[in-house]
């Protein structure tokens, strides 16, 4: 028995013996990997920024931002007319842009409820922007209702972030 613990012993060290020379290869440098690379297949460098969209708030193209709305209401709140304001002014200034106001609510109601309040909301903002100068045939509308949920869950916190109209521009 002891003659086997000394070939299991030796077996032992011989296996960790190959992995140590195995794994002492000489690694390869910054140098040789950028040596090995096809300048072609690497593409062309592109900026990170954007004139037109830039990072987005929930679904809506920035420069924009989404407005958000209490509670089974379409109303414009007043802590939300900055933000549309925003977005009236970058439709002022660029004038061949086009978008799409999307409606959204939070899941709770049925779903026919649910469209047609999204449809108000976004014919709320639509009808703000036209008061603050923005074309009336460079915005179109939808409602998509509860159909497209930013955030799930099951709170408020939550469902205040899917009462909302994205802008999205075409």
């Amino acid at each position: 028995m002891n003659c086997r613990n000394s070939v299991c012993l030796g077996i032992v060290m011989a296996y960790f013996f190959l992995f140590l020379v195995g794994c002492s290869g000489k690694k390869a440098s910054e140098q040789d990997v950028a040596a090995e690379q096809d300048p072609a297949a690497i593409g062309k460098v592109e900026p990170l920024e954007s004139k037109t969209t830039g990072i987005m708030e929930g679904r809506t193209s920035g420069p924009m931002l989404p407005i958000y709305f209490d509670f089974d209401n379409y109303s414009i709140r007043a802590d939300q007319q900055p933000r549309i304001q925003v977005n009236a002014d970058f439709l002022k200034k660029e004038e061949g842009v086009k978008i799409r106001i999307e409606g959204n609510c939070d899941p709770k109601g049925t779903r026919e409820y649910n469209l047609a309040l999204g449809e108000k909301r976004a014919l709320s903002a639509k009808k703000y922007l036209i008061n603050l100068g923005v074309s009336p045939d460079r915005v179109t509308t939808v409602s998509f209702g509860e159909e497209k949920i930013l955030v799930h869950g099951h709170d408020e916190m939550v469902w205040a972030q899917n009462r909302r109209d994205d802008f999205i521009i075409e």
